[in-house]
């Protein structure tokens, strides 16, 4: 006898980030060797494309296919496809420093060093081999929106 279907399924958060990926397979094995990400699903296209897949990082779910621009609907191009990204991911781990190496070690290149940040982050962003852009923090420090706001006003502005 089948239970009640849960609207948000065991594993999910309300948000799930969807990457189009020009290289998706690669960008699994890339995605394990930085993030330590494990591949939960994966769905092989006819033509060896990843239709697709879905890997666990940390406590979050993130679900990739290869680009498909033939087909109507899908996330259809990927970063580098388009030349570039209009969003980006944050990963909030417990030791940024040691993720970012490990990151930069699989092949991500450093758009952004580690450093503090007056918001109450330790963070550093990186682009993957495929184009997208991760942001990899760790909160350090809880900080009111008005201690924020002081912090910003003081910063250099050019």
């Amino acid at each position: 006898m089948a239970g009640k279907v849960k609207p948000i399924p065991d594993g999910y958060h309300s948000l799930t980030t969807y990457l189009s990926i020009k290289g998706a397979a690669a960008a699994i094995a890339f995605y394990k060797q930085a993030f330590g990400a494990e591949e939960l699903y994966r769905l092989p296209m006819p033509d060896g494309r990843v239709g697709h897949a879905e890997l666990q990082i940390g406590d979050s779910r993130l679900m990739l296919a290869d680009e498909m621009p033939e087909m109507p609907g899908a996330i259809a191009k990927s970063p580098r496809t388009l030349g570039g990204v209009s969003s980006g991911l944050n990963l909030y781990v417990g030791d940024v420093d040691a993720q970012f190496k490990r990151a930069v070690d699989a092949g991500a290149t450093v758009k952004r060093p580690v450093t503090n940040q007056f918001y109450g982050d330790r963070s550093g962003t990186v682009e993957d081999p495929f184009g997208h852009v991760w942001t990899i923090s760790t909160h350090v420090e809880d900080v009111s929106p008005e201690e924020i706001a002081r912090r910003m006003a003081a910063l250099p502005h050019g």
